[in-house]
């Protein structure tokens, strides 16, 4: 099971695998899933994201069909606009009219508060 992070809708905060922090999850027809300790593989009050994805698009509630729809046609961030997206808020449950949140580009794992915000990979040593 592959790990998924984005960023809520309406304030743009980091969902963080293993934060306490209330997010909540909204379909097409208002139902909501509240998520208080996101674990990092897609599931919200119990709910997973991707089987949501597939239900609101028509087919059964299926993750790998929800997957496939999501990252369709090239869209690497699985943003695929010609897809129904479950919301993700912060503040209430409300739903965003099908656009995809923001995927976290670090799949939602925690920043070392100690690294610095260089890649230590393209640093060079003084000696060369």
């Amino acid at each position: 099971m592959g790990m998924f992070s984005w960023f809520t809708q309406d304030t743009n905060h980091r969902i963080v695998n293993g934060e306490r922090h209330t997010v909540y999850m909204t379909d097409n027809n208002g139902n909501s899933y509240k998520e208080e300790c996101y674990e990092g593989y897609g599931v919200f009050g119990g709910k997973d994201y991707y089987e949501l994805l597939a239900e609101m698009n028509g087919y059964p509630s299926d993750r790998d069909k929800g997957i496939e729809l999501a990252f369709a046609d090239g869209y690497s961030n699985g943003d695929n606009p010609h897809v129904f997206h479950p919301s993700l808020t912060e503040l209430k449950p409300e739903y965003m009219d099908g656009v995809a949140p923001e995927s976290d580009p670090d799949q939602g794992f925690p920043y070392d508060e100690c690294e610095d915000e260089y890649d230590y990979d393209d640093y060079n040593d003084e000696d060369e």
